[in-house]
């Protein structure tokens, strides 16, 4: 149950915040939207940033969804999973890639399941998520794995901004709709 009451779904104040949130959504609000709302300057900025990390990077999506998953597994961010294990597999990941996921915390990164570029991009989130460090052997191995240096500052962004909204969702308590 969430720690703070959801503003209404009708809520249509500020205006164009809220036109640019429902827009960015395809017409609805999520209740991630529905906690924000309750700080319009925070939504606002949250729906900049998060509008160019889901959809301005050049990073594969399919990198990005894979490290998605990974922080919400290893943050215990249900709702953050629910929303992003489809948008995996339409980015080109598969079920059996997800069940592998699904074992990071407790057996790590399954060497059989990911190529080299997602086993880099999954020890970078683990790091990232779990120590803030990231050691000098994990970034040589995303630095190796992925294209050019824009490529490895925007899969570094997406972990980042995904560890923030994993532990908004979580301390909050924000429910699945």
């Amino acid at each position: 149950m969430s720690v703070v009451a959801y503003v209404p779904e009708s809520i249509d104040e500020p205006r164009e915040l809220v036109a640019a949130i429902r827009a960015r959504r395809g017409g609805t609000l999520l209740n991630l939207d529905r906690m924000l709302l309750h700080s319009p300057p925070l939504a606002a900025g949250w729906n900049g940033v998060l509008g160019a990390v889901r959809s301005g990077l050049a990073v594969s999506p399919k990198l990005r969804e894979l490290a998605i998953c990974a922080v919400a597994l290893l943050n215990r961010a249900d709702y953050e999973y629910r929303h992003h294990a489809p948008e995996f597999l339409k980015s080109g990941g598969t079920a059996a890639e997800l069940d592998a996921l699904a074992r990071l915390e407790t057996l790590g990164v399954d060497p059989t399941a990911f190529g080299a570029a997602e086993r880099a991009v999954l020890a970078l989130a683990v790091e990232m998520t779990r120590a803030v460090h990231v050691g000098g052997a994990t970034m040589a191995a995303v630095r190796a794995a992925l294209a050019d240096d824009r490529h490895v500052v925007e899969i570094v962004g997406v972990i980042a901004a995904y560890n923030m909204v994993s532990r908004f969702l979580v301390a909050l308590g924000v429910e699945p709709e």
